[in-house]
């Protein structure tokens, strides 16, 4: 072959590379391909202010051993007993390892079952459990029982474009989590079903 045939040929190979780099569908060896647990929060909604919400929030703390903030009513609902602006729930934000370590807990509460409504299209999944002394903790008479709910927000990395203030950027098509990206690391990484 001449050497413009072998120029094309080098230039079809480069671009095949190329877009396999950039779908990501052969390069799944790449480390910026990979998903991991951006964050992970821990929800108590006991719907009134007070004791209960005291104890739910030392619970969560007890479990994270970080500081719970508590979120407010956003509107008056009468028949639930809940005023607008009044404290009902209290919520943690885990990142981490500890992230990592606190949602295998919770999935084993689960026995690791989950159902596809459980995935946003974002890459994000959820799920509640009823007692927080399945996750291991200590059962207090003095404190009582509290469920919770998880949320699990996953990302890859990169995601920083979109929310840093110089050069800001879009990501890329290829980049953002998917349903079917959130649910296929779940199956791999903790063996999960979903239902």
């Amino acid at each position: 072959a001449n050497r413009a045939e072998r120029k094309k040929k080098g230039w079809k190979r480069e671009r095949a590379r190329r877009y396999t780099m950039v779908s990501g569908k052969k390069n799944l060896g790449n480390p910026m391909r990979e998903l991991k647990v951006h964050k992970l929060v821990l929800n108590c909604c006991v719907g009134e202010s007070g004791d209960r919400l005291t104890r739910a929030s030392r619970v969560l703390e007890q479990l994270t051993g970080q500081q719970p903030v508590f979120s407010k009513s956003r509107l008056t609902i009468r028949t639930f007993g809940i005023r607008r602006n009044e404290k009902i729930s209290t919520h943690v934000t885990v990142r981490g390892d500890k992230a990592e370590e606190i949602l295998e807990r919770g999935l084993k509460v689960k026995e690791y079952e989950l159902y596809a409504r459980n995935f946003s299209n974002t890459g994000s999944f959820g799920f509640g459990i009823n007692e927080h002394i399945d996750l291991g903790i200590k059962y207090d008479p003095s404190t009582g029982i509290y469920g919770m709910d998880f949320y699990v927000v996953l990302k890859r990395a990169g995601s920083r474009v979109s929310s840093r203030r110089r050069a800001k950027a879009r990501v890329g098509k290829y980049q953002t989590v998917s349903k079917d990206d959130a649910i296929k690391w779940f199956q791999q990484k903790y063996e999960g079903i979903v239902l």
